[in-house]
């Protein structure tokens, strides 16, 4: 009776059971091999990397197994809360490709019959279910504040024992139903503890889907699972959620490894089915000769939005991705180089226990690969969508000149073996920026880069021969025959192995002289195939830019 009492005396307005709860969340109708994984962060800030590859692992376990994969957002803790952060999250989500089924959404709304998907939405629910723990004795108030709390440290520190509030030191365990009632009526702060039945003289066997075999001792703290606002504390509210939401398998950082003993504790004291869980190495960053985690506070890299901002395709990182998860993936890319990654199964069991290294270099080499598989248009609407949130400038240009812009990415895509100049999309306008005349014209304010071993007088000649023999509507041979006449006409050699041969005889040879006017076009050493430059700019821009070249000579 003294619990009925406590629970009443505690939670007075609770008037739902667990099973009024259970028949608002039936059993998921989905296969015996189906998976069901979460992404559960908190609104606290940026997604980090780490995050992001951990919740493409549980995405691909759901999705590969056709299960389901949804995103819950744990905000019980106001007090971290940053504003934005839930915007953030979906938005990095949705750029990288990871799409869950169910979950909240930019509107405000539920995707999904298993919600509400944010857990200070759910305070009622947990409330049910730690008033029906308070009613079985399994839980019990605690007004413990912070002085007493340090009391007990210091007592158990002198004594050289755990710290920490359990068993004997546990000072409101046993608290009867008057003294919580007259503690309660005198406005007493408490929090709700659950009463460990663990000992740490006994240990767990538990099999990670990760690290294999695993032995912990038993929990024996009475751990806090409502906080004095009411919410409940993460280890609770997730043990609720995910047995509620059918969850299977979860994937998180191995910095909660240590948490596995209070989470098998509470989904057996709660009578709940207990997820698998598998816990993933943080990855590493690579400084000088060693590697280390990634620094929230120095390491702008460490976060999602990084990648985003500088434009890396979300299917690219998910391509690097796959390369960390399975060492394996590299050799069945090799065999299935059209394949989507997504038809690659991935196995937690053949994961890298350590941390995996973030190899920038290889990253860019896997994204320059994706990128080149793209057509014109295809880079052209991921470079609008990008730099209309990244770069007002190119946006500005690309949107005013879009035809022309898909004309300037098609070059040298269409051939076997496409150009892989871009890694990225903030890689795009510096290659591409003399195209527009308001960014060339800027360019040449400051002098043609001319070649020293031609200097300006011949380039000028160079230049003024080829604005008189230039010809729009021409083949390319033909007009390669005609560059080679033109550079024998000012004393260049036609052919490379002419000026080998002897190059005492020859100013240079054909190459110079299309350096040269590529320099005049574009002020750039290195650029794209020259004829295939020029039919995209268009014979009035080419012969305008040869007529600027010509004034800033004289």
């Amino acid at each position: 009776m003294s619990n009925k009492n406590m629970a009443e005396l505690l939670f007075p307005d609770v008037r739902q059971l667990p099973a009024d709860i259970y028949s608002q969340y039936p059993p998921r109708n989905l296969s015996a091999s189906a998976k069901v994984t979460r992404f559960a962060p908190s609104p606290t800030g940026s997604l980090n990397i780490g995050g992001l590859y951990a919740t493409f692992i549980s995405e691909r376990l759901a999705h590969q197994s056709n299960g389901v994969f949804f995103l819950r957002i744990e905000d019980t803790d106001k007090k971290r809360e940053i504003k934005g952060s839930l915007e953030n999250i979906i938005n990095s989500l949705s750029y990288f490709g990871i799409h869950s089924d169910e979950g909240p959404l930019l509107s405000g709304d539920d995707k999904g019959t298993y919600g509400p998907y944010k857990q200070s939405t759910r305070t009622q629910i947990y409330k049910v279910f730690i008033k029906h723990l308070v009613l079985n004795g399994l839980a019990y108030p605690c007004f413990c504040n912070a002085d007493d709390l340090q009391k007990i440290r210091k007592s158990q520190q002198d004594l050289k024992v755990t710290t920490g509030y359990y068993g004997q030191w546990a000072k409101h365990r046993n608290i009867s139903f008057q003294q919580a009632k007259e503690k309660i009526l005198n406005s007493r702060p408490f929090v709700i503890r659950l009463r460990s039945s663990g000992s740490s003289d006994r240990r767990i066997m538990y099999n990670d889907l990760v690290k294999g075999p695993i032995e912990f001792p038993e929990n024996n703290q009475d751990i806090v699972i409502m906080k004095t606002d009411g919410l409940p504390t993460y280890h609770f509210a997730h043990a609720i959620d995910d047995y509620l939401m059918g969850t299977t398998h979860v994937i998180r950082g191995d910095e909660w490894l240590s948490s596995v003993p209070i989470h098998i504790q509470l989904f057996e004291t709660l009578g709940f089915r207990i997820p698998e869980y598998g816990h993933i190495a943080p990855i590493m960053k690579q400084v000088g000769a060693s590697k280390r985690k990634f620094s929230k506070r120095k390491d702008l890299d460490g976060t999602a939005e990084y990648y985003k901002e500088q434009g890396y395709p979300g299917i690219a990182i998910g391509e690097y991705f796959m390369t960390l998860i399975n060492s394996d993936f590299e050799e069945w890319r090799m065999t299935n180089p059209h394949k989507s990654f997504r038809d690659f199964f991935i196995y937690t069991d053949k994961m890298n226990a350590s941390g995996a290294l973030l190899d920038m270099n290889k990253l860019n080499d896997i994204s320059k690969d994706v990128i080149s598989t793209l057509n014109g248009k295809d880079v052209f609407d991921h470079l609008y969508t990008w730099s209309k949130e990244f770069d007002s400038e190119l946006f500005t240009l690309i949107d005013k000149n879009q035809e022309y812009t898909v004309n300037i990415l098609n070059i040298g895509r269409t051939i076997e073996k496409p150009r892989k100049d871009y890694s990225k999309w903030s890689d795009v306008k510096p290659l591409i920026a003399y195209f527009y005349d308001e960014l060339f014209d800027k360019d040449i304010l400051s002098g043609y880069k001319i070649p020293p071993n031609v200097g300006e007088e011949v380039a000028k000649e160079i230049v003024l021969g080829f604005s008189k023999t230039y010809r729009f509507h021409i083949e390319k041979e033909a007009w390669f025959h005609e560059m080679k006449e033109l550079a024998e006409e000012l004393g260049f050699a036609k052919e490379m192995k002419q000026y080998k041969a002897n190059p005492n005889s020859y100013k240079g040879h054909v190459g110079d002289v299309a350096m040269v006017i590529r320099v005049a076009l574009t002020n750039r050493t290195n650029t794209p195939d020259l004829f295939e430059m020029m039919k995209v700019m268009g014979e009035k821009r080419v012969l305008t830019r040869i007529q600027t070249f010509l004034g800033a000579s004289n």
